[in-house]
């Protein structure tokens, strides 16, 4: 059974798409097809069945999961002893990364790693802090970066950077710099979806200082940072956002900062991973990478 049929399997029966799957490995629609095809031929079985657009996997796909998630891992695990052997370090990484690390943080730490181990490959999984830590649950992930703890007892999160979440506005629509917590509630609020870490963070930071975001007139709820920094710059409201992700708005002018009396929101970034599961050296070195920068 050829490994590479796996890796094309795991990444269908997760996208739920051949379409999806293509994208995420870089193949023809096609190529995926006949790689899945060759794998029901070989098991004599049918892996997924076919309705109109979607794909729903067979009992015989859901025992294989578990399988080759453990035979890629193995498989991987060879490679990187024996570029351990060679005294290379080599193989590819899948993180996951919430919106704020995976935009604003990893690219330069990749790009750090790389320097060191430039046969190290990444795909960066991009999605909010709730749906990375599932992936990992799911096993879908090793690794996942998020700006929030999510309830879990089989996650482990190990701090290696600190985030400051301030209040920004578009110039015009607010007059002051410096405003009391109380008076936050004269401002619309643009916000970030239920699964953001961003947005638990300041609730639970807020809340801490007796505040409720309930108090708050809700302008609009978007799915990304980018969106929401467009609906504050347009003057829908004011946001809670990440430092890291404003830095450019707010040396240019496009975007004020509004400091609230006596608070600062600071938090951390975590690295999630499954406390059942065992990283290959590879995720290791880049886990002691990413520590390095707490110390």
């Amino acid at each position: 059974m050829d490994i590479h049929h796996l890796r094309i399997f795991l990444s269908v029966f997760r996208n739920r798409s051949f379409s999806k799957a293509s994208r995420e490995l870089r193949l023809s629609q096609p190529t995926v097809s006949d790689h899945i095809r060759s794998l029901e031929e070989h098991l004599e079985c049918a892996l997924f069945e076919r309705l109109a657009r979607k794909i729903i996997p067979t009992g015989e796909a859901e025992v294989l999961y578990n399988y080759a998630i453990e035979v890629t891992e193995k498989a991987d695990g060879i490679r990187h002893a024996i570029g351990q052997f060679k005294k290379e370090v080599a193989g590819e990484l899948i993180i996951g990364a919430s919106s704020i690390p995976g935009t604003y943080l990893l690219p330069s730490l990749v790009a750090t790693f790389k320097k060191k181990y430039p046969a190290v490959s990444f795909q960066i999984l991009v999605s909010d802090s709730k749906a990375i830590v599932q992936k990992v649950l799911q096993h879908e992930i090793l690794l996942g970066l998020v700006g929030a703890r999510l309830n879990s007892s089989q996650i482990s999160y190990v701090p290696f950077m600190e985030d400051e979440l301030i209040i920004v506005s578009s110039p015009p629509l607010a007059k002051s710099n410096i405003i009391k917590l109380k008076d936050l509630s004269k401002y619309p609020m643009v916000m970030r979806e239920e699964g953001s870490g961003t947005r638990r963070e300041a609730e639970k930071l807020l809340e801490a200082h007796g505040f409720s975001m309930e108090a708050m007139q809700h302008a609009g709820v978007f799915g990304s940072t980018d969106a929401v920094k467009q609906a504050v710059k347009a003057g829908l409201g004011i946001a809670v956002v990440s430092k890291y992700s404003v830095e450019e708005e707010l040396k240019h002018g496009t975007l004020k900062e509004i400091k609230i009396t006596n608070i600062r929101m600071k938090r951390s970034f975590y690295v999630a991973t499954h406390k059942k599961r065992s990283l290959p050296r590879l995720y290791q070195l880049f886990l002691e990478h990413l520590k390095s920068l707490s110390k």
